[in-house]
């Protein structure tokens, strides 16, 4: 099998998963069923693909062969009628049926959304599983995520979450949940859930945590695609359009986030002109949909704030450092957590000095959550370079690039200690 099918074959896979496992619930009414079915598509593709050849549109192929193992399997269930009628829709019908864009969506958001994705965000967000395991099943359903990936992301040891993801789904097929967007009165319910997920798919696709690559295009569109969709689902809600606000924003940056080679460009050393002039337009319109609103400010809204203050400033030293230190103070306090705290202490070193961030670098030392994450020991180690003291920072460049299992964030933090 020759290795660069598989790795092709890998790729699609990323891109594709999400999207035939919620298509393939649809008709089974089963996540975990769907997520076997999908699986063995793709078993199929490894199979297929290296003597045949890669199919023009392999998405499709992949999709097709996961609803026709679907159908089969249901034909094999005495309660095939049954779920027929439950259904309303044969297989032709459904790759007829076209899924409305979100300019559409806006007419009546609610019930055209008609979105299988979105669907299947909101049953793994149904409040009958705890946060974590809401979290880490979406994440890996719609995210795409290996187990480790997730672990990483949560700072959680792997086989924890992979127990997490197992009950989560024996849980909601024992409870049979309905594969459709909740009523209304039980949206916002879930809508906290589903916006922490979405945040959590863009985070990987801005800086993927393993792999090759510094960032996941795929991913970060899906996220702004689906965080529009649930701005528009909820449209009073500040949260849904601070989220939408803070990707914008932020993947506005995309473009400038590497080097002609593909290596990564530290947030203030990056072109401002190659910055997305149109994603910053719409981000700081979104920031002001969800001040508007005059609620309390929440976490996405605050952290919207934050690169908003970045967006604003022409160069890297007009940044308003100040400022963002007051905000990710205000974070800390709506949004307890050490790595707010990390990264107060780089607003702090940047507004009042390497001195003042390093003392509360040092502070997080003990922190059990930040055992093992890379961006500790990188912004140490970038305080202790600002300070002069050289060797003690090459040290901890080496212990942050020995934590990463991604391979330009390594290469860049070796380069750093090299320096």
């Amino acid at each position: 099998m020759r290795s660069s099918t598989v790795d092709a074959i890998g790729a699609v896979w990323r891109i594709e998963s999400a999207k035939i496992v919620a298509g393939v619930a649809r008709l089974v009414r089963d996540v975990g069923l769907a997520e076997e079915l999908a699986g063995d598509a793709l078993v199929a593709a490894l199979e297929t693909w290296p003597a045949s050849g890669i199919p023009d549109n392999p998405g499709a192929w992949l999709m097709r062969t996961a609803k026709n193992a679907a159908l089969d399997r249901l034909r094999r269930d005495k309660l095939f009628q049954e779920k027929l009628r439950q259904i309303g829709l044969d297989l032709e019908a459904q790759e007829a049926a076209s899924v409305p864009d979100f300019v559409d969506s806006l007419d009546d958001a609610r019930n055209d959304v008609g979105d299988d994705m979105l669907r299947l965000m909101f049953i793994a967000c149904h409040p009958i599983l705890s946060r974590d395991a809401r979290l880490a099943l979406t994440l890996k359903l719609v995210g795409g995520l290996s187990t480790h990936e997730i672990a990483r992301a949560f700072l959680a040891p792997e086989p924890t979450i992979a127990q997490r993801i197992v009950r989560a789904k024996r849980t909601l097929g024992q409870a049979g949940i309905p594969f459709e967007l909740p009523p209304a009165g039980e949206l916002a319910a879930r809508l906290g859930s589903v916006l922490e997920v979405v945040y959590l798919v863009f985070n990987e696709g801005y800086t993927a945590t393993a792999g090759a690559d510094w960032m996941r295009p795929a991913l970060i569109e899906e996220a702004l695609r689906l965080g529009r969709m649930l701005a528009a689902l909820a449209p009073r809600e500040p949260e849904a359009h601070g989220l939408v606000a803070l990707m914008e924003l932020q993947a506005s940056r995309a473009g400038a986030r590497v080097d002609a080679a593909g290596r990564p460009v530290l947030l203030l050393d990056q072109d401002r002109s190659r910055w997305d002039g149109i994603l910053v337009r719409r981000g700081l319109a979104a920031l002001e949909r969800a001040q508007r609103l005059g609620m309390d400010a929440g976490p996405y809204e605050l952290q919207a704030a934050i690169a908003a203050c970045h967006a604003r400033a022409r160069t890297a030293a007009e940044t308003d450092w100040a400022r963002i230190a007051a905000l990710y103070a205000e974070l800390a306090r709506v949004m307890p957590s050490p790595v707010v705290e990390l990264n107060r202490a780089v607003a702090v070193g940047m507004a009042e000095g390497p001195a003042a961030g390093l003392a509360l670098v040092d502070a997080l030392a003990g922190s059990e959550a930040l055992r093992g994450y890379q961006w500790l020991p990188s912004v140490r180690g970038d305080l202790l370079e600002k300070l002069g003291r050289r060797e003690e920072a090459r040290a901890e460049f080496l212990r942050a690039a020995a934590m990463t299992a991604n391979a330009q964030e390594r290469a860049l933090l070796e380069a750093r200690a090299r320096a």
